[in-house]
Order: C-alpha cells, then sequence, then structure tokens
C-alpha cells in the first residue's frame, strides 16, 4: 500500500469522523435551542394522528435521527406522556423528518444556481463565526448557536474529506464489483444498509456516507435503493435495544417502528426488482445524492400515505407480537413500579424532556405525599388505625421514590443542558429532599395518633376544633406549592407564603392558648405533649411548603 493510499485512508476516516462528530453536535445544539419548544409540541399532541406525524417530522429535522427519535418515544410511552395510538403517527413522521439530512448533504450538487452551497465554499466561514460565538459571545441562546454552526461546518468539512478520499478510487474496479454484487441481490443490499445504520445509530448518518460515494458516481441506481431500504430498517436497531427490558408499550412501540418500515422495504424492495429486471441499464446506471435524496423522500412519503389510515391495525398487530402480562403488587409497589417507568432513561436523548419528567415525578410525589398527611391528620382526629397503617406503608413508598428521582436527577444533571435547565435540576434535587421531611412529619403524626388510642388519651374540642383549623391552612399550603410546581403560576406561590404566614400564627396562638388549657387543668399533660407535637410538625409541613414554592419563585 502507497504512502498515497493510506494518507487517502486517514482523510476518509477523518472526514466520516468529523461528519458524525458534526451532527452529533448540531443535534446537541437544536436540541438545546428548541428544547422547551419540543415540550410544548408534545403538550399539542391529542388524538389527531396527522399532528403526531408533523409533530415526529419537526422533532427528526432537529435531532437528525430517526432512529434517536423513536428512542425517545419509546421512553415517552413506556413513561405515559404518549399512547400508542399518538406513537404511531409521531413514528411515521419521523421517517419523513429524516430525509432532512440528505437534503443538507445533496445542496452542493442541486445545480449552478447552488454553487455558493457548496461545503468547501462556505464551511470554514461558518466554523469560524460559529467559534467566535461560542468563545466571546456572553449570552447562552448566542452561544448555543455557536455550537449549532460548528456543527453544521464540521458536517460538511467531513463530508469534503471523506469526498476528496475516495475521488482517487472512482475507476477501482472493486467498487463497480461491489455495487455490481449489491444491486444483484436486494437481501443482501439492505442487509448492509441495515447494519451500516445500526453501527451508526443514525439513518441520516448512514444515507449521508452512502451520497458521498454516489457524488463521486460509484454507486450503481439498484444498489443505493436496496441500500437505504436497508437503512431505514436499521434505524429500527436502536429503539429495539432501547425497549428490551423495558414495559410491555414501550417494545409494542419499536415493535411499530420495525413493522412500518418492514412492510415498506417489501413492497419498494419488490417494486425495485421488477423495475430493474425490466430495465437492466437503469438500474446499473449511476445515481446522484440528490436522486438519493429524492427517493428516501419518496419513500417516507408514500408509505406514511398508505399505512396513515392502518395506524390502529399497527398498533393492534405491535399487541399480538409483544404479549401481554399480568401486573401484580400491592398499591405502593405499584406506585414505585410506576416511577420507576417514568423515569426512563431512554428520554436522555432529549434532555428538555429529562427534565420536564423529572419535574412531574417530583409533582407525583409531592400527590403521594399530600394524600399520607391527609391520612394521618385523618387518624389523628378520628383515631382510625387502619389509616396508620396506610400511612406508614405509604411513607416506604415516598422513601423509595426520594431515592430514585434523586439517582435520576444526578443522571440528568449530567446532561448537555441549558443554565435554566441547571437551575430547575438544583431546585428539584432540594424539593425531592423537602417532600421526603413532609413524608416523615406524616408519619411522626401517625406516630402520635397511635400513642392516643394505646394510652386511651383525647383532645377536649377546643383542641380538636384548633387542629382542624390550623390542618386546613397547612395543607392548602402544601397543596398550593404542589401547584406551583406543576403549573409554574405566580398565584400559587404567592398563596402559599399566605397561608404559611396563617400557620405561624396560628401555630403561636394555640401552643399559648393549650398550654392556659394545661395550666387550668383542663386536659390530661400526656395528651398535651402529644398535642404540641403534632402542632410542630404541622408547622414544619407548611415550611417545606414555603421551600417548594420558593423553588419555583427562583425559576420564574
Amino acid at each position: 500500500m502507497a504512502i498515497n493510499d493510506i494518507s487517502n485512508m486517514f482523510g476518509f476516516l477523518g472526514g466520516l469522523g468529523m461528519f458524525l462528530y458534526g451532527m452529533s453536535i448540531m443535534a446537541d445544539g437544536m436540541q438545546k435551542t428548541a428544547g422547551s419548544r419540543m415540550s410544548s409540541f408534545l403538550g399539542m399532541l391529542t388524538n389527531n394522528r396527522f399532528l403526531a406525524v408533523v409533530l415526529g417530522a419537526l422533532i427528526t429535522a432537529i435531532i437528525q435521527s430517526s432512529g434517536a427519535t423513536t428512542v425517545m418515544v419509546v421512553g415517552f410511552v413506556s413513561a405515559g406522556v404518549l399512547n400508542l395510538s399518538q406513537a404511531v403517527g409521531v413514528i411515521m413522521g419521523a421517517n419523513i423528518g429524516t430525509t432532512i439530512t440528505a437534503w443538507i448533504v445533496s445542496m452542493s450538487q442541486l445545480g449552478d444556481a447552488f454553487e455558493i452551497m457548496k461545503p468547501g465554499f462556505y464551511a470554514p466561514l461558518i466554523i469560524g463565526v460559529g467559534a467566535l460565538l461560542l468563545v466571546f459571545a456572553k449570552g447562552q441562546k448566542k452561544k448555543m448557536i455557536g455550537e449549532i454552526l460548528i456543527g453544521l461546518g464540521l458536517l460538511f468539512t467531513g463530508l469534503d474529506f471523506m469526498s476528496g478520499s475516495i475521488s482517487s478510487y472512482t475507476d477501482a474496479p472493486v467498487f463497480a464489483r461491489a455495487f455490481a454484487l449489491l444491486g444483484g441481490n436486494p437481501l443482501l443490499g439492505m442487509l448492509i444498509g441495515a447494519l451500516v445504520t445500526a453501527l451508526l445509530q443514525s439513518s441520516s448518518a448512514s444515507v449521508g456516507i452512502l451520497q458521498t460515494l454516489a457524488m463521486n458516481g460509484i454507486v450503481t441506481t439498484n444498489a443505493a435503493i436496496y441500500i437505504t431500504l436497508g437503512q431505514n430498517i436499521g434505524s429500527c436497531v436502536t429503539a429495539m435495544l432501547s425497549s428490551a427490558g423495558g414495559s410491555r408499550t414501550a417494545k409494542r412501540a419499536a415493535v411499530m417502528h420495525l413493522t412500518f418500515n418492514v412492510i415498506g422495504a417489501i413492497l419498494f424492495g419488490v417494486l425495485g426488482f421488477m423495475v430493474f429486471s425490466l430495465m437492466p441499464s437503469f438500474a446499473a446506471a449511476d445515481i446522484s445524492a440528490v436522486q438519493i435524496s429524492i427517493f428516501h423522500t419518496v419513500f417516507n412519503l408514500t408509505m406514511t400515505a398508505l399505512l396513515f389510515p392502518f395506524g390502529d391495525q399497527l398498533v393492534k398487530l405491535s399487541g399480538m407480537v409483544v404479549k401481554e402480562k399480568e401486573e401484580e403488587g400491592n398499591a405502593g409497589d405499584q406506585e414505585t413500579a410506576a416511577t420507576l417507568r417514568h423515569l426512563d432513561e431512554r428520554i436522555f436523548e432529549s434532555p428538555a424532556f429529562a427534565v420536564e419528567t423529572a419535574a412531574l415525578e417530583v409533582v407525583h410525589m409531592g400527590q403521594i405525599t399530600m394524600k399520607n398527611v391527609k391520612r394521618a391528620l385523618d387518624a389523628v382526629l378520628t383515631g382510625n388505625l387502619e389509616e396508620v397503617e396506610i400511612v406508614y406503608k405509604t411513607e416506604k413508598t415516598i422513601d423509595n421514590m426520594e431515592k430514585m428521582l434523586t439517582e435520576y436527577l444526578i443522571k440528568v444533571d449530567n446532561l448537555s443542558l441549558t443554565e435554566r435547565q441547571k437551575r430547575i435540576v438544583n431546585n428539584l434535587f432540594y424539593s425531592v429532599s423537602d417532600i421526603e421531611r413532609i413524608g416523615d412529619h406524616a408519619e411522626n403524626m401517625a406516630e402520635q395518633a397511635e400513642y392516643l388510642v394505646q394510652h386511651k388519651l383525647d383532645f377536649t374540642e377546643t383542641g380538636m376544633k384548633d387542629l382542624r383549623s390550623i390542618s386546613d391552612s397547612v395543607i392548602q399550603s402544601f397543596q398550593h406549592a404542589i401547584d406551583a410546581r406543576q403549573t409554574g403560576n405566580m398565584d400559587s406561590v404567592r398563596k402559599v407564603s399566605q397561608y404559611e404566614d396563617d400557620v405561624d400564627n396560628q401555630e403561636e396562638e394555640l401552643r399559648e392558648k393549650h398550654i392556659e388549657r394545661l395550666s387550668a387543668g383542663q386536659c390530661e399533660p400526656s395528651a398535651g405533649v402529644v398535642f404540641l407535637d403534632i402542632l410542630s410538625n404541622l408547622e414544619r409541613i407548611s415550611d417545606h411548603a414555603y421551600n417548594l414554592a420558593g423553588y419555583v419563585k427562583d425559576e420564574l
């Protein structure tokens, strides 16, 4: 092997590396920029499958990989954010969105009018502008735009390196024989396309490499068609691997994606084989990067149009492939399992969604803790020991949720986040701790209720009335704190502050009144100690609720 050959090999590998890395950091920058918008897109999803297709295409165009989008969809379905009917629309749209990269790659071959858009012409300028923004810009948004520009520039520079490295081998017989073999064997062509895509974890990247070869005139039409069909199947591999070990619905989402692309590959593969058999000269002709983009787009649009009316049937078929299993366990176990499902690490494909999912699960933890506080208060006021037992069991669930959420938030904190997202994650850490402490106070009150029953102690009517009064204010304070986290509503934050002041005033007043009753001999000292302990726990719950609202205020 001559030194020139080694140099070309290094050039091709370096170009491939720049292409893949450029695509990665460009997608990362676009996700940061559009993260909040992508979250609102999901909120728009209803049972309107057409809208789901549009949003699936839009999200994939942003993150530059249908495989990554489907992995996210698998996570959303597993977490209960999407149902399978919505997911099938997003998956169809993902296949359309992935064609954007192919068009970006083929821009340099769109004709003389697009001469100025050739990668070699403006890629260095894009990288230079991006680097200046990244190094010298002060605003977070400008830095993210710099990331996107550097990624785009590296992508185009990588394409130039790859194209330049193989241009001198375009007449080599090995290429002609290889593509003749792939073109004459549809199954082999699809298999190569699927394997390359599975290895690169992105159909956009593998199609880009195929287009680079086509730019140098060494790819035959039939080989390109079969390889492209295989690349669509290969884009399912990431999601299939991701769903392994996941919930049944997650596996069904991955199966729907695979089914969609396999049906498309079979239909177009058979059609292509018939056309190429009748027109051998067309089959053996060279294909350009633009023509690959056209076929890639036509294939995905056609398959979406054909299978769009059969979305429900795809959902049912996935149910037949992935058999249902009965779920067992008590309510606490189910809550823990649900939390574990919701904190699906597949959502890490989109840091913005990962942060939002964590926030929603903190709200879920708060709602469970709220119910436990109410049970503990009910046990205090009624002496119902059955409620006490439920409080103890639920407290274990709350402790498990704290552990799972903390571990999840640590991983989210290591993702590529904006400054605001990092602040939210930091506040969620504190929120989880505050909610867990509220759960501990509920358990303390349950213990006091158990003590009252076991020692046959009672509060006076005035004492019971006072407890109900302060309890109502505490519950309102905690509820508005949860609402503030869920909705980001400043009114809820203000209400928490108002109720916190009310609780502090009541606690001081009730403590004094109770001491007066003790001095007057109107209640037993043992019951009095319990009363004061319950007051203290209620006041602490209100303090933690105030902290929770404060974190939301900090973000707003």
